[in-house]
């Protein structure tokens, strides 16, 4: 506590750094200075070691210092209406211009209704249309004359104009002497009245009978005339349509000018908010002619309130906008669904039909995180269906275009909206698994290319004087934050204690903080619920024990079988052949050792040492190395100088469920020569290690757990002072046991003896010397190897006299004998013998 240098974590400066994993973070600092195609960051790491909330604040803290990224917006295509354009602006314009269009629209609705409404453009139309009525009425007044010379009428029906030819009706005679009303000659009268007579010939249309009377020359003639006037009439509708397209024309030009002079200061002023965009300069002008084309939409508008007009594709989709002062964009994706990284094209039911158009076309996560960077789960996104793929098909092209997942997927094309591809420069980082990231790089040929950069946390970190300080600056942090209360030396010498629990390792300490903030958390309400002024010692070994609680029933039934007797187990006194292992039970939220009686039985026979939980297939390959290692040790040690004829069985007792490991391995040899020498092994000592074909004793696992099991079934029926464990000495260094055995082995109450050798667990074991061979190889009787050789001896002397005893008796025991054994060796040559 003195060497943290503080008393409580008030003093301390809060540390916001991630400590331990400077392999991750130099790595994750490399990925995101370099600017290149594929050097996207796969991060993997146990969940809990701080990889997604580093990541985070990494990737935040650099998109700060970074300049924000463009602004993107769709808007409608006049040419194409069914592939809207993409157009990006800087950061923060894309609302600026979607809020200057709706006001566009509105202006425009006001300035051209004025426009319209004034009297000038109507007397200039009319002007117009009455020129054109004038040059009509020129052209039909020529066609009747010129037909009229050639004794035709025309005249207008419903199924279009039809030729009359005419015939001229006989003079009536005049009586010259007959007196006039006026009572006297008026020379100017006559000389009128002449002359509209020469003006209107009297003539009349012809009639059918009167045409077929006709001679044939006549017929023709008059039958020539009428086509040549049909062609003139042809020829005048012709100039006719020509002079209404002309009007046409010039009423629009008459009608555009009247639009240009009316948008062209509010279509100036937009253009002056954007300048040096030559792809929104194209809209525009597209735009302006658009709106000269349908100006009648905004008059129509203007002049009856109650019209529904759809202004929509003079308006914009600010598809993606950026925060100009914000920096780059960092994007958290936790539901990454194919649509939600696409992004999608929206529709909506009308009527019983789906309509959509560019206004529905929804950004993703890409796009989004499009110039910054984006942040993924890999396990969600494998997940989802056809995510990895369009993911991976982005990050290599460069290019996004939204699609649905059912054009890819439907029997039928289906006609929807193409919008323009969308150009991509995204960094991403997948936070993943060991696991997923191994299966990845095997399976995915592509996934190298896409994912240069792994960031690797490590599950633990060194506990040194520097990095306790570290993890105390950590806890000031947390209570700065979220604690409010804070912790003094000794509840902070006792987190780090349990830290270095997690990884069962005096000299390292774990790097899962989330565990670690947990056990803050619940020690700071214990703390809270005792209305402490700090949290203490006893809060934090509260919080701990509390939490084992809550997760240990499966332990408690264990142990209550034990208590109640129905698993046999003894803790004293000392018998051959029978020896306490140690397991450990892992279950998702609890582990825990247990002890297990193992035993061993040799008889007559050649089958060797033979694994019962092997035969049943209820171990692993591991165990089972571990028995093969045993068999090829008794070699070694016993069969230098003669055979070993002997058939052994190994087995759990009580274990109904798959053993794997082999940190048994010591303790069933132990058993085992315990039979074959005849010595009582003490059931005091609980044994595990790994042993060598050598008879070195290697490091296990779960060795606190192990230890911790066996004492509290010792605890049950009582201390005697001399129970203990016999672990590997190489496991010293992992023992972070709990405060009941080190107060018990302080005490003397219980005991742990650390053994490199076979021979040193002997003699703990049996009290016998294990024998040291002589310069012919020979052990002392006495020893236990000295024994356990006269024991193999023996086996063979009796093996050989019940064979001598056959012989002499027939035979066919004696083959039927020699059968057997062939056939028992035969087993132990195909791995009967375990």
């Amino acid at each position: 506590m003195e060497s943290l240098g503080f008393k409580t974590t008030d003093e301390l400066t809060c540390l916001k750094q991630l400590i331990g994993q400077s392999r991750a973070v130099d790595a994750v600092s490399f990925a995101l200075e370099v600017d290149r195609k594929g050097y996207n960051i796969f991060v993997v790491g146990d969940p809990g070691s701080g990889r997604t909330t580093y990541t985070l604040e990494a990737l935040k803290s650099k998109a700060a210092a970074m300049q924000a990224p463009d602004d993107w917006v769709y808007v409608y295509n006049f040419d194409e209406p069914g592939e809207p354009v993409v157009v990006n602006l800087p950061a923060g314009s894309g609302k600026v211009l979607s809020t200057s269009m709706e006001e566009l629209v509105e202006d425009l609705k006001v300035n051209l209704g004025k426009a319209f409404d004034n009297s000038e453009y109507e007397d200039n139309k009319a002007q117009l249309v009455k020129a054109f009525q004038e040059s009509v009425g020129e052209l039909m007044e020529d066609l009747r004359a010129y037909a009229l010379e050639q004794s035709f009428s025309i005249k207008r029906t419903p199924q279009g104009f039809v030729n009359l030819p005419l015939i001229k009706e006989p003079e009536q005679p005049q009586d010259d002497g007959e007196p006039r009303e006026d009572g006297g000659d008026d020379p100017q009268a006559e000389g009128g009245q002449q002359a509209e007579k020469e003006s209107k010939p009297a003539t009349r249309e012809m009639q059918p009978d009167e045409f077929e009377r006709l001679s044939e020359e006549e017929q023709s003639e008059i039958q020539r005339k009428s086509e040549e006037i049909a062609q003139k009439t042809l020829e005048t509708l012709r100039m006719m349509r020509e002079r209404e397209k002309e009007l046409k024309e010039k009423i629009k030009n008459l009608e555009g000018e009247i639009c240009r002079n009316s948008i062209q200061p509010i279509l100036s002023d937009l253009r002056e908010k954007f300048p040096n965009n030559a792809k929104l300069s194209k809209w525009m002008d597209e735009l302006t002619e658009d709106i000269i084309e349908n100006f009648g939409m905004f008059v129509a508008a203007t002049r009856e309130e109650s019209v529904e007009v759809d202004f929509s594709r003079f308006t914009v989709n600010v598809f993606v906008s950026n925060d100009p002062e914000g920096g780059a964009p960092v994007i958290r994706e936790t539901n990454p669904t194919y649509y939600n990284l696409m992004g999608k094209i929206e529709y909506e039911s009308r009527q019983g039909y789906l309509y959509t158009d560019f206004h529905r076309i929804k950004s993703g996560a890409l796009h989004r995180a499009n110039g910054g960077y984006l942040l993924l789960e890999a396990d969600n996104v494998l997940r989802q269906f056809m995510a990895w793929d369009a993911l991976k098909r982005v990050l290599s092209s460069g290019d996004l275009s939204i699609e649905n997942l059912g054009e890819h997927l439907g029997y039928i094309p289906v006609s929807s909206l193409r919008p323009e591809a969308v150009p991509i420069n995204v960094k991403v980082v997948i936070v993943g698994t060991y696991y997923l990231y191994y299966l990845l790089n095997i399976y995915d040929p592509e996934f190298p290319k896409i994912f240069k950069i792994k960031a690797d946390f490590e599950s633990d970190m060194p506990r040194n004087a520097e990095m306790e300080y570290k993890l105390a600056c950590v806890i000031a942090h947390f209570v700065s934050n979220d604690g409010k209360i804070p912790f003094n030396a000794e509840a902070v010498t006792e987190v780090i204690a349990y830290a270095s629990r997690l990884v069962d390792d005096q000299d390292r300490m774990s790097t899962q903080f989330n565990k670690i903030a947990e056990v803050l958390t619940e020690a700071t309400v214990w703390a809270r619920m005792d209305k402490a002024g700090c949290v203490d010692l006893r809060h934090v070994k509260k919080a701990v024990n509390e939490k084992t609680h809550r997760a240990n029933l499966v332990e408690e039934r264990y142990r209550r079988a034990f208590e109640t007797g129905l698993v046999r187990l003894d803790t004293e006194g000392r018998a051959i052949g029978q020896i306490n292992g140690l397991t450990v039970i892992s279950l998702v939220d609890h582990t825990f050792g247990h002890p297990v009686r193992i035993s061993a039985n040799v008889f007559m026979g050649a089958e060797g040492v033979v694994n019962i939980e092997r035969e049943v297939k209820m171990a692993g390959p591991i165990h089972n190395k571990g028995v093969l290692t045993l068999s090829s040790y008794l070699g070694r040690m016993y069969a230098q100088d003669m055979p070993i004829s002997i058939s052994a069985r190994l087995a759990f007792e009580q274990t109904y469920g798959g053993i794997e490991g082999d940190s048994a391995s010591s303790t069933e040899l132990f058993c085992l020569l315990s039979v074959l020498s005849g010595i009582p092994l003490r059931q005091d000592i609980a044994v595990t290690g790994s042993i060598d074909q050598f008879g070195g004793i290697q490091p296990v696992g779960g060795v606190n757990e192990k230890i911790e099991g066996f004492f509290s079934y010792c605890k049950i029926r009582g201390l005697t002072g001399t129970q203990g464990v016999i672990i590997p000495d190489t496991n010293v260094k992992h023992l972070m046991l709990n405060d009941d055995v080190l107060d018990a082995v302080q005490r003397g109450d219980f005991r742990i003896w650390a053994i490199s050798t076979v021979d040193e667990g002997l003699e703990i074991l049996t009290g016998v010397q294990a024998g040291i061979p002589d310069e012919s190889g020979a052990y002392p009787e006495d020893s236990v190897h000295g024994r356990t050789k006269a024991s193999l001896r023996g086996w063979i002397e009796r093996s050989a006299k019940f064979k001598r005893k056959l012989s002499g008796s027939g035979s066919k025991p004696e083959e039927d004998d020699e059968g057997e054994q062939s056939k028992g060796e035969d087993e132990e040559s195909t791995g009967g013998n375990n």
